[in-house]
């Protein structure tokens, strides 16, 4: 069950990824740790950010997978499993514009039947600027060396590659309005 603070997300990921998917692990906490560096952007709902930041790639974690889609996976766990915060729940499904993704796998109607895109732009686009701003390893870089670095992964036929670049465009877009409102708010934004 949740909790009214952030620990038990950390708790719950570390659990699901530290020994089973350690590089995994490493990206979440550098997504994490980036999430707190923005937490001025969007206020009162600063916890909601770090902890889907946390959780937002749970449904890789071997015991969660069900469809191989891990938004779905992870944001189902987390709904069935542990009762968390909806909107957490929601940024974990529709984190980095899955919706797109889920169309290529044929799972679009059950993501967006099951967990309805958050109405918070901001909120939204903090999470993908968080997601797409750090390496597998969980440093800061550039949202295009990000994309690069998935296409060359995945290759650019696969379902992901596909999928990234048809998001592509938004990423950035999300990216830059981040950016856009951390300058606004003099909010410094590190790597």
């Amino acid at each position: 069950m949740a909790t009214n603070n952030g620990n038990w997300a950390y708790e719950l990921a570390g659990e699901l990824l530290r020994y089973s998917l350690p590089r995994r692990w490493a990206h979440t906490q550098g997504v994490a740790a980036c999430a707190r560096m923005i937490a001025p952007l969007v206020g009162a709902d600063a916890e909601v950010l770090e902890s889907a930041a946390v959780l937002h790639d749970i449904g890789y974690a071997p015991p969660l997978v069900h469809t191989g889609f891990h938004p779905l996976d992870g944001a189902r766990y987390l709904r069935d499993t542990h009762t968390a915060d909806e909107r957490v729940v929601r940024l974990v499904a529709n984190h980095t514009y899955a919706l797109l993704e889920a169309e290529e796998r044929g799972l679009r109607d059950e993501l967006a039947d099951e967990f309805p895109l958050l109405d918070d732009p901001l909120l939204v686009d903090a999470l993908v600027y968080c997601d797409m701003t750090t390496t597998p390893d969980g440093r800061r870089t550039t949202s295009a060396e990000r994309l690069s670095e998935i296409l060359g992964r995945y290759g650019e036929d696969s379902v992901v590659g596909r999928f990234i670049r048809r998001a592509t465009p938004h990423i950035h877009a999300s990216v830059d309005r981040v950016r856009a409102a951390a300058a606004e708010a003099g909010v410094e934004l590190r790597g």
